[in-house]
């Protein structure tokens, strides 16, 4: 039905009356906001004199700094701004065509602004937030400094439970120093943390610098660096991360909680069930300080910093006040020369080990995000992210280093507790604990049972050494809570960001936010959700590692894409902080895998499976996003590479395989052709999709620049695995002309043409006969391969390839039919309706599945064996897979076995399995009479006839249509004329039920064979067949029997 109510526009008067009211209405229903109509209007001229006495109207300019009117623009940042700039406007330069075309009063109109609408697509690389101005939407937002912002919120995720409760444990076991090392291995281990966290933050550091920097953290870093396959792998991962950090942390604030409600015997129910109660509450009160707003949330992490910072002043103060009795008799006795010697080598016990020691430490490093996580609440994220977080690892690097130096000088590793454990003469004094006897203490039981204080022993020993123990319980209070809350800002933030680019589409829901500062609420709750299931029912011990890994994950992320970044040596690579270094930043990514391997070997194995099948997921899906990634620019070195090293290496006739430049017009003007040029090359060819733009340059030029990127995206949605290119020329033949001598780059070049054959030469005017011949002629003369393909429906569906305008159409004859009670689009004829019909369902003929018939070569003359190369590629495609092969070859009469095992010989070298080899040794018999008179009828009107006039006249005639077909002519051709009737005979004998018919491609000598004779052997020999490809090689061998 739709093809016959299209079909039934038949007259040029009803189509454009059609198009028309298809027009007008699309324009009343559907006005873009942006689109400002004045803009449209006649610029303002004005009559200038110019010096030289001339008269010329002339646009007044806006940039008047030259002296004269100009169009140019001065250089201004407003012009590199985004299509969808959040700043609300974007300044539009001069086209190149406005400067450069020839000077029309009515068509220049370049408008100072344009204006951005509301209806920004989220995923499109050209958000951006700039900070030329504020903006209306910008007015009551919130946004930090790199102190509050960044600073403040990597210190208090970096300076967790870890420096109060197990720091002192790390150091007794590592020791402080370490003879052969000259250094300590406790010292190594913060020192190598420290290593991984900086070399991170110089990566960090060069990418944000890079560039303007949106919302979403490592995601947003990873993934405008590496691409959506690698940051939508790692975003997805690191929020959830964060979201099970946030029940990490809120379970360790419990844990300290319900020990102090035990020591005053105070439970509510159990141990367990109190700490998933408090737990609930603890993340409900977090929720609600983060659902406030951004300005709450940092109000009160300047609370837990406050009391974090007094909680490590007590520590330092404690160790210099006098070790009472009772802090003696548990191992603590103010600095001591001797126990900080005692200290020094290490001693791992409980199969302990320097890795495993490392592996508990290391994860008090992993809090240098925090303050990247909010990158979009940030006032300058570029200049606040480096300086921030690098002087954060600094300031928690020494203060992890002096709170562990001060311990492992004042206390001694094993202590019982016991305030009678005092040296007595005649009993000896030995053990782990020489310095306590040298102080006064016997702590030998400590060999012989398990003592509960000292550095090994004691978690608490903070505490113990504190000036003010409750401080300390506050400090580790304040450590929890302020991770918690930082990690319960960062996972929503960071899934915002992921939802925003629409990589994963059933995640699109979160992406909205609320309020001036675009507030994540639906992923506060889904994080709370979260965390408040590993609460109640997950195992944290378990699921500890693995978050830890996913974490260094990102590390690992960052670092690579720095150094990628850097590979790649893009132009585009221009970070403002210089203090990095692209093979530092590799050993950082390879230090953090190294550490992922450390710490639990299985996490990390799980790790990297989930980000592999994440990154197959997204890479399959194919995100229509494009962010100018390192990956894109590593892949073009790596083309242009490959090309030139394949360029210093001569073509092997083993290694050749069909370039294909095909001349279809419009990439989906003719599908059929282009459908069979892909199976040729698939995906490992190369296939040209050429179009040539006939007409005025500047006219064509533009026609061309628009199709250009329109053509080249069908492609790609198709799943066309080719290139479309176009030129603009006078006439066809010359823009075929420069395709086929400046197509392809180095060996990267087309070697075969391919076009569809013209089926309406007959009533076509001459020059395009002759240019369609020419061309032919041409690829002969550059040395390409040359395939034709006819089919009897025809091949150009142009007028049919818009479904939205078929259903328009079918709708506009309904609706003018009813209101106006005339028919515009006319009734189709049936015989019209039939044949669009046929030619809709043939251009989808090679895209589908092939039936089980056969695919017909009649390989008749050597061409170095394209003819018969091009379809055993075929045969390997799936969908021709179910077709088989047969190959007619010419014989001659009396011999037609030998010659059979001639070929089967061949083959059988060739390594070209075939289902049936046939001679045809009757093909120099004369065709019938009536294929001949069909042939007759054919070139009639282009005969000269010339033999019936005297010279005279016959010379005369000659020069006046020089491209008809004389007497003389055909009497020369005889022959080679009735061979192609008498093949178009036998290919309906033999090949009328084969899916594809193969023929070797006649060729008619320059100057010899007119253009309308050379026509009429091609349209004879393939007519009323089914498809039908016509081969011409370019007698270069491109088929071996040698290995």
């Amino acid at each position: 039905f739709y093809v016959q109510s299209w079909s039934g526009l038949n007259t040029q008067g009803q189509l454009q009356q059609c198009s028309a009211f298809l027009n007008h209405y699309w324009m009343r229903e559907h006005v873009n906001p942006s689109y400002d109509s004045t803009l449209d209007e006649p610029p303002f001229y004005e009559v200038s004199n110019f010096s030289n006495g001339e008269h010329r109207t002339v646009r007044p300019s806006v940039v008047s700094a030259f002296g004269h009117d100009t169009l140019d623009r001065l250089p201004n940042i407003d012009f590199y701004r985004n299509p969808d700039t959040v700043s609300g406007h974007r300044a539009v330069r001069p086209s190149l065509q406005e400067l450069h075309d020839v000077f029309q009063k009515v068509t220049i109109s370049v408008p100072d602004t344009v204006e951005d609408d509301d209806q920004r697509s989220d995923g499109t690389p050209s958000q951006d937030l700039e900070s030329a101005g504020p903006t209306d939407t910008d007015i009551g937002t919130v946004k930090f400094g790199w102190i509050r912002g960044v600073l403040v919120r990597c210190m208090l995720n970096i300076w967790g439970v870890m420096l109060f409760i197990r720091l002192s444990w790390v150091f007794g076991q590592a020791g402080w120093g370490n003879v052969l090392l000259l250094s300590g291995l406790g010292i190594v281990i913060i020192a190598l943390s420290c290593v991984v966290t900086t070399i991170t933050g110089l990566s960090m550091s060069a990418i944000c610098t890079n560039g303007v920097v949106r919302g979403g953290g490592a995601y947003y870093l990873i993934s405008r660096s590496l691409g959506p396959e690698f940051g939508g792998s790692i975003g997805l991962i690191f929020a959830f991360a964060n979201a099970v950090a946030v029940a990490m942390y809120v379970v360790g604030f419990s844990e300290t909680v319900v020990d102090l409600l035990k020591e005053h015997a105070s439970l509510m129910v159990d141990e367990i069930n109190d700490i998933r109660i408090i737990g609930c509450i603890t993340v409900v009160l977090l929720l609600a300080i983060s659902v406030a707003g951004m300005e709450w949330e940092a109000k009160a992490q300047i609370v837990l910093l406050v009391i974090l910072l007094v909680a490590i002043v007590n520590v330092f103060v404690g160790t210099v006040i006098p070790a009472t009795t009772d802090k003696k008799s548990k191992g603590f006795f103010g600095y001591q020369s001797n126990i900080f010697i005692e200290n020094f080598t290490p001693v791992f016990r409980d199969d302990e080990t320097f890795f495993s020691v490392f592996a508990i430490f290391f994860p008090a490093a992993t809090g240098i995000l925090a303050g990247a996580n909010i990158s979009g609440d940030l006032r300058d994220p570029q200049g606040g992210i480096p300086k921030g977080t690098l002087l954060a690892i600094l300031i928690t690097g020494v203060t992890y280093l002096g709170v562990a130096l001060c311990v492992s000088a004042t206390v001694v590793r094993d202590a019982s507790g016991n305030i009678t454990d005092l040296v007595t003469p005649g009993i000896p004094c030995n053990g782990s604990a020489i310095a306590a006897c040298e102080l006064g203490y016997n702590f030998s039981i400590c060999d012989v049972q398990k003592c509960n204080f000292g550095l090994m022993n004691n978690f608490q020993v903070m505490t113990m050494v504190s000036g003010f123990g409750p401080l300390i319980i506050a400090g580790t209070f304040s450590a929890t809570l302020s991770s918690a809350l930082a990690s319960l800002v960062s996972a929503p933030k960071v899934f915002q960001a992921l939802c925003k680019d629409n990589i994963y589409k059933a995640l699109h829901f979160f992406a909205k936010g609320h309020g001036k500062n675009n507030e994540p609420i639906r992923g506060y709750v889904l994080t709370f959700v979260i965390s408040v299931a590993f609460i109640l029912i997950g195992n944290l011990n378990t699921i500890a590692p693995i978050i830890s890994n996913f974490f260094l994950a990102s590390y690992a992320l960052i670092n690579f894409s720095c150094f990628h970044a850097s590979y790649a040596k893009s132009p585009g690579w221009r970070p403002a902080y210089k203090y990095y270094n692209m093979w530092l930043s590799l050993m950082g990514a390879l230090l953090c895998c190294v550490v992922m391997f450390v710490i639990n070997w299985w996490a990390a194995l799980l790790t990297y499976g989930i980000e592999i099948l994440l990154y197959i997921y997204v890479t399959v899906k194919k995100p229509d996003v494009n962010w100018g990634s390192s990956t894109q620019a590593v892949t073009f070195v790596s083309a242009v590479s490959n090309t030139l090293s394949l360029s210093s290496v001569e073509d092997h006739v083993k290694n050749f395989r069909p370039q294909i430049l095909v001349l279809t017009g419009s990439s989906r003007t003719r599908p059929a052709l282009l459908d069979l040029a892909h199976s040729f090359t698939k995906n490992f060819g190369l296939c040209l999709v050429c179009e040539v733009f006939v007409g005025p340059r500047t006219e064509a030029f533009q026609e061309m620049n628009a199709s250009m990127e329109k053509n080249q995206l069908w492609l790609r949605k198709t799943q066309r695995r080719a290139f479309y290119t176009a030129v603009a020329a006078d006439d066809f033949r010359e823009g075929t002309e420069k395709l086929l001598q400046a197509s392809g780059l180095g060996r990267m070049k087309p070697n075969t043409l391919m076009l569809g054959f013209k089926r309406n030469w007959r009533s076509a005017g001459t020059e395009e006969v002759q240019s369609y011949v020419g061309i032919l002629h041409d690829a002969f003369d550059f040395e390409y391969g040359t395939v034709v393909l006819r089919m009897n429906q025809g091949l150009d569906v142009s007028e049919l390839h818009s479904v939205i305008q078929f259903l328009f159409l079918i709708l506009l004859s309904f609706l003018i039919s009813f209101s106006l009670s005339v028919s515009v689009c006319s009734p189709p004829s049936p015989q019209v309706a039939k044949m669009n019909e046929r030619l809709l369902e043939a251009s989808t003929q090679f895209n589908k599945k092939q039936p089980k018939s056969t695919i017909d070569v009649w390989w008749l003359f050597d061409d170095g064996g394209l003819t018969l190369l091009l379809p055993y590629i075929l045969k390997t495609r799936k969908k021709w897979k179910d077709c088989k092969l047969r190959i007619f070859a010419a014989g001659q009469p009396g011999r037609s076995d030998l010659d059979k095992q001639e070929m089967m010989s061949l083959l059988q070298k060739f390594r070209i399995n075939c289902s049936d080899i046939r001679v045809i040794d009757d093909i120099h018999v004369k065709p019938s009479s009536e294929s001949l008179k069909k042939l007759e009828d054919m070139i009639e009107p282009f005969r000269l006839h010339e033999g019936s006039k005297d010279t005279d006249q016959a010379e005369a005639m000659q020069r006046e249509q020089p491209w008809k077909i004389s007497d003389k002519e055909l009497n020369t051709f005889e022959e080679k004329t009735n061979l192609q009737v008498r093949l178009n005979e036998l290919l309906k004998e033999n090949s009328r039920s084969a899916n594809l018919i193969i023929v070797s491609m006649p060729i008619a000598r320059k100057e010899s064979v007119s253009d309308f004779l050379y026509m009429a052997w091609l349209d004879i020999l393939t007519r009323e067949l089914p498809p039908t490809l016509l081969i011409r090689g370019n007698h270069k061998s491109v088929l071996t029997f040698y290995s």
